[in-house]
């Protein structure tokens, strides 16, 4: 007989998490900031439409950046139920569910994003419309897509929120992590929902700062994982307990037995 035994590592999952987690700050950092932000005019439809129009490119970069972090972040979703699963296998997989269902809202979001550039093109099939209806329709469908980021955010922060909870619980990643994901979550909740109750509180909360403790907390857990990863004895000592507990296998060591030939 011989044996076979894979071994997942927990440090190469942390890291890897860490890198596509610095892409998703790149790329949304960049579709917000120097994308929509810097072309859309948010009371004035003609000046959207020409800065829309005006910088073609960098529209569809932005839009393409971001719709990559998705596809990362659904890895990232995925590795962080890895690694927290010795904590509890339950509430990780209900902080996984809940960042993939912000995913999948911002993704069907998207489509609101990008049907600016259909609105404004010129097809022939919109010579039906006035150009300022255009226009107008141009800036409802960033304005919609700002209402679905805010949608997939209320999901966004339940993930922080049990992320929090996990990290702080775990004793193999800093529980000051675990406690800022927490505040995090709180503040995207309150962010969101303010949008759709009190518009005017909504805005005032936004520039007031009240995402900066997400930046914060989200940076930290990414740098964390790049330069620190886990602590793999303390991941070890958790993961035979919580596996064998659900009637599994530990995944650190699987092992299997073929005949010889």
């Amino acid at each position: 007989m011989t044996q076979q035994t894979t071994k997942m590592s927990p440090q190469l999952y942390a890291r890897t998490c860490g890198v596509l987690y610095l892409y998703i700050f790149a790329a949304s950092s960049f579709a917000e900031l120097f994308v929509r932000s810097k072309l859309v005019v948010s009371r004035d439809a003609a000046a959207t439409a020409a800065n829309i129009m005006s910088s073609e490119s960098l529209f569809r970069l932005g839009f393409s950046a971001e719709l990559l972090q998705l596809a990362f972040d659904v890895a990232v979703a995925m590795i962080l139920y890895a690694l927290l699963r010795p904590v509890d296998r339950n509430i990780a997989l209900l902080a996984a569910l809940m960042r993939m269902a912000c995913d999948i809202v911002l993704a069907i979001t998207s489509l609101s994003h990008f049907a600016a550039l259909h609105l404004l093109g010129g097809a022939d099939y919109l010579r039906v419309f006035q150009p300022d209806q255009l226009n107008s329709l141009a800036l409802l469908a960033m304005k919609l897509h700002g209402d679905g980021y805010a949608i997939s955010l209320v999901f966004f922060g339940f993930a922080c929120l049990s992320l929090g909870y996990l990290i702080f619980r775990s004793g193999y990643l800093p529980r000051t992590i675990g406690l800022l994901l927490a505040i995090a979550g709180v503040c995207y909740l309150v962010n969101s929902f303010a949008h759709f109750l009190s518009p005017a509180t909504g805005a005032a909360l936004f520039n007031a700062g009240i995402l900066l403790p997400c930046f914060i907390a989200e940076l930290s857990l990414t740098l964390w994982l790049i330069v620190k990863g886990v602590d793999v004895t303390k991941w070890e000592e958790r993961v035979p307990l919580s596996w064998l507990a659900s009637g599994g296998l530990p995944p650190v060591s699987r092992t299997t037995n073929s005949p010889l030939m």
